[in-house]
């Protein structure tokens, strides 16, 4: 567990959905792929019904295909089911409804004989319209009844693929009485903090609250498409980190499925450390204005939504000021932020009596700047992920006086875990993710009376680096973490289909990887389903270059059931991930580290610890000085850089005239593009023996026979706008 200070454990930033860079607020990260998430009526008695419900259907193609892609408002996504005949779609319109219409935007995979069927339960179906000889396209049927569930029941296919829809639209009228758990009546009641010390709970219209919640990650536009699977979790709050204008759409997605939402307001630096903005809260006056204006503006506007539960101002600003100041004034201006919290918490309450405040930081570090500066939060709320279920302890020997709020958690983080034999962190497997949100759940729910509940991090799809570490979803597959979460949340994951679990993987050899090369994985897959597997191989170069993008890479399966894959070019520490679908929508996904250096050359390195001299180095940038014996000195961690300018040249003195074969050149990022190898018997008369014209950096193996004493390169077309750069500059005979 870190320790614990004022401000908190110091830790990197999570994962790119809360950089600072990214998320100024989620409504302006969502604003530019805002659509509406529901249609004008067909007509003045019309309105369409489906968009955005609960989906179902008899298969699917694959997890790119989903029943739910058939009723997202989306024209570019689609429902396809497996290739047999009597495949259908159904859709829970939520409650009882006079169905009028119904519009099917076939892919070309169509069928040219089906019945639209109604039902008041989902099992006994009434057939309304039975359509024949359909060419496909658009086909727009007019149907007369009433239920709450619809279906298409496909009966001949117009060719060998499936049935595929890229729009199932339901049109009526509403009526009947919304079912447990459906469509909110409009308001729903005040939300309250109720009871005394050690005795709290949160309510909701008078009736008791328990916060089972996630953060959001998917774009507005998608709210419709995800929050019904979001629902069948058993989460009742999703909470976000921006609320402004393009917040509605998602408010009325979380409104239809009976969904709650903490409404966040970002305030700099917000997010930890790494985030950028400094505020200066002690005299800033102008920003702290315009935010309280702001926030005001947004708190009037959605007052009275019936999604809205909470408002919660800032996240990990006390911990994220250590950037900007420190001494003294870290402490006043930790002072002063809280102290405007309240402020904030006050003109909220002015405005919004019926719903309370809170305020996000990393651990309970900021916790005593809150009970000192901000009496009128309703609640706490913190951040908190391994060490969660230390919380407890803070809170009881801080003698606080409020009750609080997880506002994220889920498995040990990357500033949490032990480093791998490569010095990265050691991620954890599936499994103890899995673990990881269970035993959170149980903290939460342990410090009865105190804890009101937890929004988890993360209901995301994002499959990068760290979209993998912490997305119950990536790339909308589901992990074993999901079904954890659903288990809490519900009490039961009874009748789904789980993930494939993996197993024992290593990756050999895991520190001394070829740049190149090949390197082997091996790792024990198994479905508790019993279903068929496909395995993919990724890279992310998060630790190397710093994208944190997973890359599929082509491997080869041996016959002892491991892996061979090519290893990048780019030295420095890779993460491989092997992922495992079961073709249901489910994955398994297991990550190791592994090195990249650069490939053995046989022979002896005659320019090892020779005098090396160069036209400049740098004296005092970054990690220098790097003057030109580093390229020399056998070590791979320290580097030779030159100025920023062309022509530059290194050489090194071998001592006598020897006979050598080939030359290494470890790049930099800072690396040449063209470059001419050429050799002296005496130091002032060279002759050129290979030129480079299209260098792309990492590590050039140049074959090139020569005798001669000094060996020299020189560097004439930079690869970036810096000078040069060379780790190792190898001559070997």
């Amino acid at each position: 567990m870190p320790a614990h200070t004022a401000a908190g454990p110091v830790r990197p930033i999570r994962p790119r959905t809360r950089t600072a860079a990214s998320i100024v607020s989620l409504g302006a990260l969502l604003a530019t792929s805002l659509t509406a998430l529901t249609a004008a009526p067909a007509s003045a008695a019309e309105t369409l019904l489906s968009q955005g419900r609960t989906a179902t259907a008899s298969s699917t193609e694959g997890a790119a295909f989903p029943a739910s892609a058939a009723v997202d408002g989306d024209p570019g996504t689609r429902w396809a089911s497996q290739w047999s005949d009597g495949q259908w779609i159904q859709v829970d319109l939520g409650r009882t409804a006079t169905v009028s219409r119904i519009v099917l935007n076939w892919e070309a995979a169509h069928a040219t004989a089906y019945d639209i069927q109604l039902s008041d339960n989902g099992t006994d179906w009434r057939t309304v319209k039975s359509v024949t000889g359909s060419d496909g396209g658009t086909d727009e049927i007019a149907v007369s009844g009433t239920g709450r569930h619809v279906r298409l029941q496909g009966v001949t296919r117009a060719g060998g693929y499936g049935l595929s829809l890229w729009e199932f639209k339901v049109y009526g009228e509403e009526g009947g009485t919304p079912p447990q758990g459906g469509t909110p009546p409009q308001g729903g009641g005040a939300v309250r903090v109720t009871g005394s010390q050690g005795n709290w709970q949160l309510t909701v219209g008078g009736q008791p609250y328990t916060v089972k919640g996630v953060t959001w990650g998917p774009a507005v536009a998608d709210a419709g498409r995800y929050m019904p699977d979001v629902k069948s979790l058993g989460v009742n709050t999703i909470r976000t980190w921006g609320t402004d204008g393009s917040t509605k759409p998602l408010l009325d997605a979380a409104a239809a499925q009976g969904i709650r939402v903490m409404n966040g307001f970002w305030l700099q630096p917000g997010g930890g450390p790494g985030s950028g903005g400094c505020a200066n809260y002690v005299t800033d006056t102008t920003y702290k204005t315009n935010m309280l204006n702001e926030f005001a503006k947004w708190v009037e506007e959605y007052k009275s939504h019936p999604a809205t539960l909470m408002w919660n101002v800032g996240n990990e600003s006390v911990l994220g000021l250590q950037n900007c100041y420190s001494g003294t004034e870290l402490e006043a201006q930790r002072n002063a932020y809280t102290t405007f919290v309240n402020d904030v918490a006050k003109k909220i309450h002015t405005i919004d009596p019926d719903h309370p405040v809170t305020s996000t930081d990393a651990w309970t570090g900021a916790w005593p700047y809150y009970k000192r500066n901000a009496p009128d939060l309703d609640l706490y709320a913190m951040n908190a992920y391994g060490d969660l279920c230390g919380v407890r302890e803070d809170w009881e020997q801080g003698g606080y006086t409020k009750p609080y709020l997880i506002t994220e958690t889920g498995p040990a983080g990357e500033w949490e875990t032990p480093k791998d034999a490569n010095g990265v962190a050691d991620e954890p497997t599936d499994v103890q993710k899995a673990e990881g949100y269970t035993r959170a759940w149980n903290c939460v729910t342990g410090h009865r009376g105190v804890a009101l509940g937890a929004t988890v991090f993360h209901y995301g799809t994002e499959h990068d680096f760290g979209g993998v570490w912490f997305n119950l979803l990536p790339d909308g597959l589901k992990r074993l973490s999901y079904y954890a979460l659903k288990k809490a949340y519900t009490g039961s994951t009874a009748g789904d289909n789980t993930p494939p679990v993996i197993s024992n993987m290593t990756v050999t050899p895991s520190g001394s990887a070829p740049a190149g090369g090949e390197f082997t994985i091996r790792a024990d897959v198994r479905d508790p389903d019993g279903d068929a597997v496909t395995t993919k191989v990724f890279l992310s170069g998060n630790y190397a270059n710093g994208d944190k993008r997973l890359l599929e890479t082509p491997h080869r399966r041996n016959a002892d059931g491991s892996l061979t894959v090519t290893a990048p070019e780019k030295l420095g520490v890779w993460k491989v991930y092997v992922q495992a679908e079961d073709g249901r929508g489910n994955a398994g996904i297991e990550t190791k580290s592994m090195k990249v250096v650069a490939p053995p050359v046989a022979g002896t390195n005659l320019a090892q610890g020779r005098p090396t001299t160069a036209s400049s180095f740098q004296a005092s940038y970054g990690d220098c000085p790097c003057p030109a014996g580093n390229a020399t000195d056998g070590n791979p961690n320290t580097r030779w850089a030159s100025d920023w300018a062309d022509p530059q040249w290194i050489q090194v003195d071998l001592g006598s005239v020897r006979a050598f074969s080939r030359l290494q050149l470890v790049w930099d990022p800072a690396y040449a593009r063209a470059y001419e190898v050429q050799v002296s018997d005496d130091g002032r008369n060279w002759r050129t023996i290979h030129t480079q014209t299209a260098g792309n950096g990492d590590i050039d193996t140049i074959e090139a026979a020569a005798t001669a004493r000094h060996v020299r390169l020189h560097l004439t077309a930079r690869g970036t706008g810096w000078g040069y750069s060379l780790h190792e500059f190898g001559v070997f005979g």
